[in-house]
């Protein structure tokens, strides 16, 4: 059968869609381009990203929404755009104040006051008491110094120099007043050197030595015939070092100075019974009393070395007594230390000038001195029994290594520790 018998047109036989008049072809619309960068957001069955700086590292173990849940923004990169290019465009803009910029600082709290302890006030209270006890001490030590003229003004020499001179007299330092032929006991030089160890040199009383003025004589007939001064002067010619400090001891002032501490510990290695110094001793040490270390620091008949044993002995005395007195048990014991400062300061005096301190520094130097590291001895001795003429026994210096010793005294060339000098 034909078409037309069927009485349809070609046209009705074609499908509908394709009789449909097509619309108008439009243009795509173009799509719209953002400025921003693209953000790609993980989808659930993404794998974990690996760290970045902007992100912190994820274990394997996290899920991955856990991981966009915790995950920072990005971060994008400043626009280029000018402050000048926002003016042109949008004019002159009121500048923006964030809140929080224009909230106020809250106001600092103040400082809590701390209270003041009790006990701090208490401690206070005893370092100022003890200050106005110091400084009263000090004011009335110096008012009890008992000096006399004795220095005799040459040039200073290297080091520190000191003259200590024990004194015979039995009746202490009551007045400034020489008795008349008074002689010395002891002379002792002690020298700290600007570098070595320091040395206390015991010059023997009888020593044959010029005397300014009076010729040779022995030593001690030095200070019966002009006092301290002439002496200083006599041992300053002998040893070629100035005397910077004299200071002199009455051995019986020495009594109380030792009765005043409770007794000092002496050692003598053999047994005494000396008539004339009323020394009576068993060989060993002992804790003696003032009357006893007295005996103790005068005996000489019976000591074979005569007064080089004498000047061993005295050294030890003084160095027991500077040892007491520098003690703790006498320093932090108020009723203690004023009885031993007014015995000691009733048994010395010292030449004009010196102070508490010039003491202080004084006892120190002793007791250092006195100590294992010390140099001590004597000068070199050529005989303890040279007679001469009008004058007695005396003691015969070395004149030829006199200079030499005084030398190394003055420079520390001796070894600390070391006994020097002696009979040859």
């Amino acid at each position: 059968m034909s078409n037309q018998d069927n009485g349809r047109t070609p046209d009705r036989d074609a499908p509908r869609s394709a009789n449909r008049p097509k619309p108008p072809s439009v243009p795509p619309k173009p799509k719209r381009v953002s400025t921003r960068m693209p953000v790609n957001r993980p989808s659930v069955e993404d794998e974990p990203l690996a760290p970045t700086r902007a992100m912190p590292p994820q274990s394997a173990a996290t899920p991955p929404s856990a991981a966009r849940r915790n995950s920072p923004p990005p971060s994008y990169p400043p626009r280029e755009r000018t402050q000048q290019a926002r003016h042109e465009t949008y004019g002159e803009q009121p500048s923006r104040q964030h809140a929080y910029d224009a909230a106020p600082a809250p106001a600092a709290a103040p400082p809590r006051k701390r209270k003041k302890h009790k006990c701090c006030t208490a401690a206070l209270v005893i370092v100022l008491i003890l200050a106005v006890i110091f400084g009263w001490l000090l004011i009335w030590v110096q008012g009890q110094i008992q000096t006399v003229p004795a220095l005799s003004g040459a040039a200073n020499t290297p080091g520190d120099t000191t003259l200590i001179v024990g004194s015979d007299s039995r009746d202490g330092w009551g007045h400034n007043d020489l008795t008349e032929g008074e002689r010395t006991d002891t002379i002792m030089v002690l020298h700290a050197p600007e570098s070595g160890p320091t040395s206390l040199i015991s010059i023997p009383r009888d020593s044959f030595v010029p005397i300014p003025g009076y010729g040779s004589n022995k030593i001690n007939a030095a200070f019966s015939f002009g006092g301290p001064q002439l002496l200083v002067e006599t041992v300053e010619d002998l040893t070629g070092l100035t005397i910077d400090t004299y200071l002199e001891v009455g051995f019986t002032g020495v009594e109380g100075i030792v009765d005043a501490l409770g007794g000092v510990e002496l050692c003598l290695d053999y047994d005494v019974d000396d008539e004339k110094s009323g020394l009576v001793w068993e060989a060993g040490c002992h804790t003696v009393d003032g009357e006893t270390a007295l005996a103790f620091s005068r005996m000489r008949y019976s000591d074979p070395l005569g007064d080089i044993g004498r000047a061993e002995r005295q050294r030890q005395v003084v160095g027991a007594v500077a040892e007491g007195i520098l003690s703790p048990a006498t320093l932090l014991n108020p009723t203690k230390l004023l009885p031993v400062t007014s015995a000691t300061l009733e048994a010395f005096r010292v030449s004009e000038g010196t102070g508490v301190f010039d003491l202080m520094g004084l006892a120190l130097d002793m007791r250092s001195a006195l100590g294992g590291n010390a140099v001590t001895g004597t000068p070199p001795i050529t005989s303890l029994g040279y007679n001469v003429d009008g004058v007695g026994s005396t003691v015969l210096l070395t004149e030829e290594e006199l200079p030499q010793f005084w030398e190394d005294v003055a420079e520390g060339n001796f070894e600390p520790g070391e006994e020097v000098g002696g009979v040859e």
